[in-house]
Formats: C-alpha cells, sequence, structure tokens
C-alpha cells in the first residue's frame, strides 16, 4: 500500500491525473493507500500529481487572504484550542474604530479577501449587529470580498450576514467522527455545526470547511489518548473528507493540530506535518477546483511553500507587518513583530521565487460569483 504511485508505470500516472481532471472518484482503498505512502519518490510523485491538478484548474495563480482576529473572546471550552473559555489568558475584543484603521493598512496591500475571525463571543452572537457593522465596516474601507468566521449562528444571523455583504461563512467540523467531534468540541452539538454551515450555502455565501490532523499524538489531561494508532488517523481522516463532500463547499482546508499551552492537551507531542501534507493533495484530488489554503499560521513561509507544493492554492493568516493581533494557532506568538513574516509583500516575494503568481482580483471574484450561482 505504502507504494502506491511508485508502482504506477508513467502511461498510469498520467491517466490517475486525467482522471482526476475528469473528477473520477477516489474509492477508499485508493485514498487509504495514499494516507500510507511514506516513500520519498512516492510522496513527491504524489503532491507532483496533485500541483498538475490545480495548475489545470487555476494555473499558477495563488489567492491571499487577510486574517483580522477581531476577538479572542469566546464561551466554548475546546479541548484543543488556545482561546477555549475555562484557559486562563489575556484577551482582547478591537473596537470598530480599530478595524477600520487595520483594513485601511490591508487594502492596497495585495490581499484578495479578508478574513474577520473570531471566538464565539458573546458580545457579537448576542448582539448580531456588532458583527453586521464590522462586516460593512471592512467592505467600505477595502472594497475587498469579506470572509467570516463567527462559529455557529442561527439561519437569521446568516441572511444578515450575507445581506451585510459577507462573501465567505468558514466553520470547521474538524472532525466528522462523532465520537471524537464530542471530545474535541466539548458540549456542541455535531448536527448543528454542520447545519449553520449549510444554511450559509443556501442563503447564496461561500463556504468553507476544515479538517484537524494529528489525532494518534493527543493526549488528554488524564492521560487518555484519543486516537490509539496512526492507522486511526488515516481511517478519522477517510470519514472526514466523505463528510466534507455532503456539502460541497467552495473551499476545503486541512491543518495539524497544535498543542496550546492551558488547554486539556496541552502535554500531547507535536505531529509531524506530513499527514498534513498527504491530506492536501488528496483534497486536491477529491475537490480538484476548489480552493485549498496553506496558512501562515502553522508554520510560517517555509510552511507555505510545503503546502502549495502539495496542491494548494490560497495563502491564509496574512497580517500587516506591524500586526500585533493574533493568530488561531500562532507558531510564532513569541516571535517579535518585525520577524514574523507574515506580511502579503514577503508571501508574494516567496511566490515569485517559486514560479508562481498572485491571481487577479478579477478571478478570485469571478470564482466567488460561480461558486454563490
Amino acid at each position: 500500500m505504502g507504494d502506491f504511485f511508485s508502482e504506477m508505470s508513467d502511461a498510469e500516472y498520467n491517466q490517475f491525473i486525467e482522471d482526476i481532471i475528469s473528477k473520477k472518484p477516489l474509492t477508499d482503498e485508493m485514498i487509504r493507500a495514499m494516507l500510507s505512502v511514506t516513500d520519498r519518490n512516492s510522496l513527491k510523485k504524489m503532491y507532483d500529481a496533485a500541483v498538475s491538478v490545480k495548475e489545470r484548474y487555476f494555473g499558477n495563480d495563488v489567492y491571499l487572504y487577510s486574517f483580522v482576529y477581531f476577538s479572542t473572546y469566546c464561551k466554548n471550552q475546546c479541548a484543543f484550542c488556545y482561546y477555549n473559555a475555562k484557559n486562563k489568558i489575556d484577551r482582547y475584543r478591537i473596537t470598530p474604530e480599530e478595524l477600520r484603521e487595520m483594513c485601511g493598512e490591508l487594502k492596497n496591500t495585495g490581499v484578495h479577501m479578508i478574513d474577520l475571525t473570531m471566538g464565539e463571543d458573546p458580545h457579537f452572537h448576542n448582539t448580531p449587529e456588532n458583527l453586521l457593522e464590522f462586516v460593512r465596516i471592512t467592505k467600505e474601507v477595502t472594497g475587498l470580498p469579506v470572509m467570516v468566521s463567527p462559529g455557529v449562528v442561527d439561519n437569521d444571523f446568516i441572511c444578515a450576514l450575507q445581506e451585510a455583504g459577507a462573501d465567505f461563512f468558514a466553520l470547521y467540523q474538524e472532525t466528522y467522527q462523532e465520537e471524537l467531534y464530542g471530545k474535541l468540541r466539548v458540549g456542541q452539538s455535531f448536527e448543528e455545526r454542520a447545519a449553520a454551515r449549510n444554511n450559509a450555502k443556501a442563503a447564496g455565501i461561500c463556504i468553507e470547511d476544515g479538517i484537524l490532523t494529528g489525532f494518534s499524538k493527543m493526549k488528554m489531561s488524564n492521560g487518555e489518548t484519543i486516537n490509539p494508532s496512526v492507522s486511526d488517523d488515516i481511517e478519522s481522516a477517510i470519514v472526514s473528507i466523505h463528510g466534507m463532500q455532503k456539502a460541497d463547499p467552495d473551499q476545503v482546508r486541512v491543518m495539524t493540530f497544535e498543542p496550546q499551552p492551558g488547554t486539556p492537551l496541552a502535554e500531547t507531542t507535536q505531529a509531524s506535518d506530513l499527514m498534513e501534507l498527504k491530506v492536501i493533495s488528496i483534497l486536491r484530488f477529491v475537490f480538484p477546483d476548489r480552493l485549498i489554503p496553506a496558512s501562515l499560521d502553522v508554520a510560517g513561509i517555509p510552511g507555505m511553500v510545503d503546502r502549495l507544493n502539495a496542491g494548494a492554492n490560497v495563502v491564509t493568516s496574512i497580517i500587516s507587518a506591524d500586526s500585533k493581533l493574533e493568530g488561531v494557532v500562532n507558531f510564532d506568538r513569541d516571535v517579535s513583530l518585525n520577524e514574523r513574516q507574515r506580511d502579503a509583500k514577503s508571501v508574494i516575494e516567496k511566490l515569485h521565487e517559486m514560479g508562481l503568481e498572485r491571481g487577479s482580483q478579477e478571478s478570485f471574484e469571478a470564482y466567488l460569483n460561480r461558486s454563490k450561482s
């Protein structure tokens, strides 16, 4: 199974790519075999195949999203999240005036979309107008599409976000194994989370779903291992990939779990990003014409390069060079601001070194409009 690609002839390999481009579905056996690959040459062939598929749909274009984590308050107790309600950390909530200033700094940097992200902060959840104002400010100042990541909100709230100008609704399920979901998103409804994403799509907003990898390393504070083996991680990924297919998302992502201080999973050993890179390639095979992000929040520019080389075509978590805002994972929490290199200029320079290009704003918005329709 680990030799899935190395056993192919050149003709079979080229036919595999053509089959993916024509949207021939992968079998579970094929996905399982690809997730089991460890041979370096086979991995390269898999990543190269994913890039070939991406190029047939998107060419060398890469799209850039800024990141405005505007509130780190949250009512939830997610076991994996630094900002869960029980963690004793310093928190912030920016003001409309601060948002307006940040948007002014971001609007001419080359990003294609502004990503407004928060925890499930009651200040915004209980008073929707507070969030709607943030969407309107962002649209007014930047003139760019806006992604919102508000957590689970009801259908009236979603329709109001659409009317205020929200273009994208990001809501990650993390896993489609319901028992595992219950251990990660403690006390939260699996069905309500999926329904909110479906409601957003029905309202004419593009949707993003996402999953985590690295479960076999996860240990609770009581010593319990969430998934006992790498094999369980593979089966979890297969279930989750199929789960994401059901809602037909416009953007799909995967991220490696990174232990966060003060959380129930803080003592977990950090997993490598190998499984994440393999899942990115498989997501490109399963969703050949969709957006797939490479997040700067996980491993910065070097991590971005690896993820783009595995089939991703979006760079997320771009922030201003002097931004003091937090990230979701924040691998660089302890790095001085002038060393973070998560600004658009640094990203675009690296893209050019890789032979890639910042896609046009027109092509990005054409994608959004096709998806909405």
